[in-house]
């Protein structure tokens, strides 16, 4: 069964991906930047109606790959990626931003009330990435997908994932996927 015929019947599903070394570390710079990996981040992408970002998170992608704004060079092969975020629908989740652009548009409110919302939306589904917003999101059980890209490295320093998580939430393995990089993607699913 696809992700998207398992969720279509009942809402579109919230998926939650994130690169993480070894050693629990999720900076974006402590991993493994190639092209496979940003192949696999396309495929998932492209199982997404929209994107949902904290501010941090939008901040560091509008920076990376919003044209208009970006600095430095980077290889061809980041392109096909670079575009997709490029073109995606986003919805920020902020408090202190007063507006957004970039195809974007700001969450405000109750949180679990505003993507409960934006899961009853007809579509594939919503995709999220970060640190601090995942985090409020495993809180209120609104993730249906958890995928881990373990890095075959040891950052020794943070963040970590999931600080402060204040229940346990049991996940199911539901795909394996290895990378020549040594990275490892890892699907799951809360147990229900």
């Amino acid at each position: 069964m696809t992700p998207d015929k398992r969720y279509s019947d009942v809402m579109r599903p919230l998926r939650y991906s994130i690169n993480v070394t070894l050693d629990g570390c999720c900076d974006h710079r402590a991993g493994v930047v190639d092209e496979e990996l940003h192949r696999h981040a396309v495929e998932n992408l492209a199982q997404a109606d929209a994107l949902l970002f904290g501010r941090v998170t939008y901040e560091m992608m509008e920076a990376a790959f919003r044209p208009s704004v970006r600095t430095e060079t980077r290889p061809d092969w980041m392109e096909p990626f670079a575009r997709a975020i490029d073109a995606a629908k986003k919805y920020v989740v902020s408090s202190t931003l007063d507006r957004v652009d970039w195809n974007a548009e700001l969450v405000r409110g109750d949180l679990a009330t505003a993507i409960q919302q934006l899961k009853r939306e007809s579509g594939k589904g919503l995709f999220t990435g970060g640190v601090k917003l995942p985090l409020a999101l495993a809180e209120l059980g609104l993730i249906d997908e958890y995928e881990f890209v373990v890095h075959p490295t040891l950052a020794g320093h943070g963040p970590t994932l999931f600080a402060g998580l204040s229940k346990r939430i049991d996940l199911q393995l539901v795909s394996r996927l290895e990378f020549g990089s040594g990275a490892v993607a890892m699907r799951y699913e809360p147990r229900r």
